[in-house]
């Protein structure tokens, strides 16, 4: 214990040993924490970015197929979520925090930058009956894009009928000819150079992903010291900056690739990018000490080897883009084993370690642990897949729900301007800088009053959520005028339903497992739950795959088909959801006793 001065001797302290700078505090934090906000702003900023223009990229200026579109954006989101549990590994035993991020920074910054470089528009054909026919693509003073088959001299207009024929019209608009459903197929022309160069991008983003996102987490938690009681809040700002730099690039960056351009929208993503890397290399001193790789005497730096075996991954993960793109469709009537079967490469990678984990992990804690350990874990695993099914359906937001926005959706705001559909994402992160504060409050007084939902009555409030965001847009589709498209706040509204579902399920989960796991596995166990969304990232792009419409150089050929089938595919999500949602609310009981007190 340290005496305080007397009246009678205030000579001033021993401060030698002390560094002033570690005195300055932000809104009470330590003082390194604003430049970890403002890296992880810039890095997210950059990221949803370049995701809110991804699928409407592929399919307009690629112009795959709804179907491959929403696959590749299903795998490359799996990824993203999944690399994070080696980089975080590789910092922790060798690297160290602070170069992971700055290796991942750098890595997602040329990533994104590769972008940028996407060559001509893909050019669109059509195959009638086994024979090839050129497209045209013609634009009225309004804006509005007609598709032509050229047929020898005749140019013939694209029009699809409500049965799923396709008729070309003369220029008189009598139908010359009516191709039955299934005998008319749209593809593109497009460069095998930049496809792969599109590819080689989403392979360093990936990679990059994985060094940057755990590691940039772990440097925040370093800033407290054990049983620092500001912790919880300084992750809160921390995490104030992931939805303040979503929300701006969401705006900015489809404003930016509509008005001049993809490579725009791309290049504002990479700047937001190389402005995290600039923050986190070129820190002025002030993280130093954090971060730092595990002190091993006698032992080599082996930073060179990691980092050139993480730009291995880069091709590894190609070849898994491109087995994902030329994956076939599973046979009519082929169950559930079909369907596993036709998964890519990395759709049964990821299934199959799912599903050997989680039974494998509730074995080892059977025989390993005591009973209460175990029901922990079997309330915890129970949890991780229904987690499955929330992110699944959640995450239609950047393939199945930005493609309803850009074709049954009216963008127009009150009449005043208009937004595109890549700006429509930005909904769930305003909504969420919104009502987290007001939920979080929320919850801290039924805490108070002892009336706080159990973690899985918020799991199944958020599946219900989920199903009811779905429902309400399908509501808002039975307004629809003659051009099949919905007022934009019928899709505002399921993003605000979406958004509130996700406050109740995303704070809770990280900290549902460490609570829940056997202390010598949790670990493990976060691994786990990462991978549930990892495979729930993958499923979404194979739920999305479903509702694929027909289209020519990326224009649908009847609206009202498209506007059926997409509410035939969110009716049938509800349903999944508002009833798995229901059975949760039943097995909360059991459940919650399961857990012992864990809240």
């Amino acid at each position: 214990m340290v005496d305080s001065p007397t009246a009678d001797s205030r000579q001033e302290p021993d401060i030698t040993h002390v560094n002033p700078a570690d005195q300055k505090t932000w809104f009470g934090h330590p003082h390194q924490l604003a430049r970890l906000f403002t890296t992880e702003m810039w890095e997210r900023f950059g990221y949803y970015g370049m995701r809110a223009l991804l699928t409407l990229y592929l399919t307009q200026h690629f112009l795959f197929g709804d179907r491959s579109a929403t696959g590749l954006y299903g795998g490359y989101t799996a990824l993203v979520y999944l690399t994070p549990l080696i980089g975080g590994y590789l910092a922790d035993q060798y690297l160290g925090s602070k170069r992971a991020v700055k290796f991942g920074a750098i890595l997602m910054a040329l990533g994104y930058f590769t972008l940028c470089f996407g060559g001509q528009t893909a050019t669109p054909y059509a195959t009638i009956d086994g024979q090839r026919y050129e497209v045209t693509v013609e634009k009225a003073a309004d804006g509005v894009e007609t598709r032509y088959v050229n047929d020898g001299a005749a140019k013939l207009a694209i029009k699809g009928n409500d049965d799923g024929s396709v008729s070309l019209l003369a220029p008189d608009g009598t139908a010359t000819r009516t191709i039955a459903k299934g005998g008319f197929a749209s593809d593109g022309e497009r460069s095998p150079f930049f496809v792969t160069v599109m590819l080689i991008a989403l392979c360093m983003v990936s990679v990059g992903n994985g060094f940057f996102k755990p590691n940039i987490s772990t440097m925040v938690g370093e800033l407290y010291a054990p049983g620092d009681r500001r912790r919880d809040t300084g992750f809160t700002i921390f995490y104030m900056g992931i939805n303040l730099g979503s929300l701006a690039s969401q705006i900015l960056c489809p404003f930016l690739a509509v008005a001049f351009g993809w490579w725009a929208g791309f290049g504002l993503a990479a700047a937001g990018m190389l402005l995290s890397f600039f923050l986190i290399t070129f820190d002025g001193g002030k993280l130093k000490g954090y971060g730092e790789p595990p002190i091993r005497a006698g032992q080599k730096d082996p930073a060179l080897g990691i980092f050139a075996l993480a730009l291995l991954g880069i091709p590894a993960f190609y070849l898994l883009f491109v087995n994902l793109m030329n994956m076939a469709p599973p046979e009519p009537g082929s169950g559930l084993i079909g369907y596993v079967a036709s998964l890519s490469l990395m759709g049964k990678l990821l299934f199959g370690t799912f599903i050997i984990a989680v039974p494998g992990i509730l074995i080892w804690s059977f025989l390993k642990g005591s009973r209460t350990e175990f029901q922990m874990m079997l309330a915890a695993m129970v949890l991780i897949v229904f987690n499955v099914v929330f992110w699944t359906l959640f995450e239609q937001a950047g393939s199945s729900l930005t493609l309803f926005a850009d074709r049954n959706t009216d963008l127009s705001v009150f009449g005043l301007f208009s937004i595109s559909a890549g700006q429509t994402q930005f909904f769930n992160a305003f909504f969420i800088v919104v009502f987290a504060p007001i939920l979080a409050i929320m919850w801290t007084k039924l805490a108070e009053a002892g009336r706080e939902p159990s973690i899985p009555v918020k799991f199944g409030i958020a599946l219900i959520g989920v199903g009811l965001g779905f429902l309400f847009l399908v509501w808002g589709s039975q307004f629809v005028g003659p051009d099949y498209k919905v007022g934009i706040w019928w899709l505002a509204g399921l993003y605000l339903i979406h958004s509130l579902a996700e406050l109740c399920i995303s704070p809770v989960g990280l900290s549902m497992i460490t609570k829940l796991s056997i202390a010598r596995i949790v670990g493990l166990m976060m691994g786990v739950w990462f991978l549930s969304i990892s495979v729930a990232q993958y499923f979404a792009g194979m739920i999305a795959q479903i509702a694929s419409v027909e289209t020519v150089g990326g224009q649908v050929t009847n609206l009202k088909v498209s506007l059926d089938t997409y509410n035939g595919v969110f009716t049938l999500i509800s349903e999944w959801a508002i009833g798995l949602g229901l059975l949760l609310l039943l097995l909360a009981w059991p459940l919650k006793k399961w857990m012992h007190g864990v809240k």
